[in-house]
């Protein structure tokens, strides 16, 4: 097995220590890992003596990098990679699904899980946008969309027209600033910033990243728009014309979210459900066996009515194709509780309820879709014209909650008479959220929600793709429990399982450790092979990063940091996983139980210390005179 292997190889590396008690200095003419110490040495038990034999000490240094290179190849057996599974389940915080009562839902990339190929076709429909209809440079047209270009995750400086990597620290991952499609040198990138890498983001980025001066793309679908904005500006720069970065930037955005409002991408994926939707099936899967375990479900979204939920009724084709696909036809009787077009976040925060005329309602949002009458969740026309966004579809038992807490109007009691007559039969009606509150508003919020369900706290667990629209507020304000889809996942642990990344990471952590111990000989010989496995380190952090983007890397590490991605992925998330189906994996009363990640003072068997043979903490008889 390859933990035997590692145990074995930690067992051969790791020094010896006298069961009498501390280690004296003297036990040993030299530190078991380090060898024979330089000028200036701090190894805890070792003497300060030349190397042994007189040998110099750049070859004393080559002969400990040999030692090295055997070590880590013992510490890699075969069968050591492929340890991760890409269809687990990974915890953050522990969790028992045993405490879960109520499950929640996004849609997009969470219940709906779309294939790549839905990315060209944004990045078209956008571009043509903008040369049509923004009279943008028909030269834009020649580009096509890069599927391997950005990754989630990355931030732009609109004012700089950078789009680049910031880990969790706040700083730059040189090598990854591209201004358009060519990267920005380590020199220019810092001279920007005022001679540092570090990105003043709390001064240039509000907390769902999305400016003044510099946005976060947190989404899947920003892929597309990422690419586009990094054509257009390496067109202008490439033309040498003139251009607004930040009405450049505006446009841009503007063009992919015509996309979207306008229904271009629902259209296409209508089409076409096979080619644009995977994992329907396990879906379905999912759902069945949490409503067959007594779970409650609901979904909160801000897609559309019409494709996520419009019935098959005689005023209305069929048009709820996106849950029909996966789920079938009677999907509606899995939830209890629907509500789209929610416009979140702000339907997470927000308190205010907006009534007819208000300046504020969701015209002046933007909300296109919402000034359209709408009936009552499912779609059809009011005979007053009035619009009730967003909405809810509410089954009998929360129906007959909204008597008990007193929040029953007139609107209420006309929907109810007004559904019945279009949709008899059993199964969840459609509620306005904000008709069954009150019957002079438009819109409701999540506190209406809470008010009318009592689904509080942690025995409420909510899947989202979005670590900010879709997770955020729910754990740091209401005290759900949270669930991140994180789609790229699977593909990063496939590549980590393979043995090309395994040893190159493995040599790099050892080299790194190496580098930490013999940094101590600083003759000029020394300071040659320090220099040289300086470079061999950058050049294996180079190749690791290559394994995954060209450009960026992982979505999850700058070359040693954690990316602010996954800064805000272990903040916001209880769980993250690859897909929704990776539930099916595990019993719905398992409990997950985070791995104690040990912190720097923690941490006394990393592999650098490992495979250098020596402990980078003295032992505690060795700091007695540390105070």
């Amino acid at each position: 097995m390859a933990g035997v292997g590692l145990r074995a190889a930690a067992r051969r590396c790791l020094p010896r220590r006298d069961h009498g008690g501390p280690r004296a200095a003297s036990s040993s003419p030299s530190c078991p890992g380090c060898g024979p110490p330089g000028p200036g040495a701090h190894c805890p038990g070792a003497p300060r003596s030349a190397p042994a034999g007189g040998a110099e000490p750049s070859a004393h240094l080559w002969a400990r990098y040999q030692d090295m290179r055997r070590l880590v190849h013992d510490l890699l057996p075969p069968e050591v990679c492929s340890l991760l599974n890409p269809a687990a389940i990974y915890a953050n915080n522990e969790i028992s699904l045993r405490d879960v009562e109520v499950y929640g839902f996004d849609y997009d990339y969470t219940l709906a899980q779309y294939a790549d190929t839905l990315h060209p076709e944004i990045f078209t429909a956008a571009r043509d946008i903008l040369i049509e209809h923004y009279k943008y440079p028909e030269g834009i047209r020649k580009y096509d969309y890069n599927p391997s270009f950005a990754i989630r995750g990355l931030h732009y400086d609109i004012q700089k027209s950078l789009l680049m990597k910031i880990d969790a620290f706040h700083y730059v991952q040189l090598g990854t600033a591209y201004r358009g499609l060519q990267p920005v040198p380590d020199e220019e990138v810092i001279d920007l910033y005022g001679g540092t890498q570090h990105i003043p983001l709390y001064q240039m980025s509000g907390f769902y990243g999305k400016g003044p001066s510099i946005k976060q793309f947190m989404d899947i679908f920003s892929l597309p728009e990422m690419a586009l904005l990094s054509c257009v500006v390496d067109h202008f720069l490439g033309h040498g014309l003139e251009f607004d970065q930040a009405h450049l930037y505006k446009d841009v955005t503007d063009a992919i979210r015509d996309v979207h409002v306008k229904g271009l991408m629902y259209q296409w994926i209508e089409r076409d459900m096979e080619k644009y939707i995977l994992r329907g099936d396990e879906t379905f899967a999912v759902l069945s066996r949490l409503v067959a375990h007594g779970k409650q479900l609901f979904l909160i979204t801000n897609s559309p009515f019409s494709f996520v939920h419009l019935p098959p009724v005689p005023l209305c084709p069929t048009r709820d194709k996106g849950m029909r696909h996966m789920v079938g036809a009677d999907w509606r009787q899995l939830f209890d509780v629907v509500i789209v077009q929610a416009d979140k976040p702000s339907f997470f925060t927000d308190r205010r309820k907006y009534g007819p005329g208000r300046g504020d309602g969701p015209r002046e949002r933007g909300l296109a879709s919402a000034c359209r009458p709408v009936c009552l969740g499912w779609g059809h026309p009011l005979a007053d014209g009035q619009a009730f966004q967003p909405t809810l579809g509410l089954s009998e038992n929360l129906m007959r909650r909204a008597h008990c807490i007193g929040t029953v109007s007139p609107a209420w009691k006309r929907a109810r008479s007004i559904v019945r007559k279009w949709l008899p039969g059993p199964g969840p009606i459609a509620w306005p959220l904000c008709a069954v509150l009150s019957s002079s508003v438009k819109e409701g919020n999540l506190f209406d929600f809470l008010r009318l369900t009592e689904w509080r706290g942690p025995r409420v667990l909510y899947f989202g793709d979005h670590l900010y629209s879709d997770l955020a507020d729910l754990m740091l304000r209401h005290g759900w429990r949270t669930g991140a889809i994180i789609p790229e996942l699977e593909r990063e642990i496939r590549i980590i399982n393979t043995e090309q990344y395994m040893h190159s990471l493995t040599w790099q952590q050892a080299l790194t450790g190496l580098l930490e111990r013999m940094q101590t000989y600083q003759d000029a010989e020394s300071r040659q092979v320090l220099a040289a496995w300086m470079k061999e380190r950058q050049e294996l952090r180079c190749i690791t990063k290559a394994l995954f983007n060209a450009q960026f890397g992982s979505i999850f590490r700058t070359f040693h940091n954690p990316t602010y991605f996954s800064r805000r992925l272990v903040r916001f998330s209880d769980l993250y996983m690859a897909s929704l189906s990776c539930l099916l994996n595990y019993r719905v009363d398992f409990t997950f139980y985070p791995r104690r990640t040990p912190l720097q003072h923690e941490a006394p068997l990393w592999m650098d210390q490992l495979c250098t043979g020596c402990m980078k903490t003295p032992f505690l008889g060795d700091m007695a005179h540390i105070r």
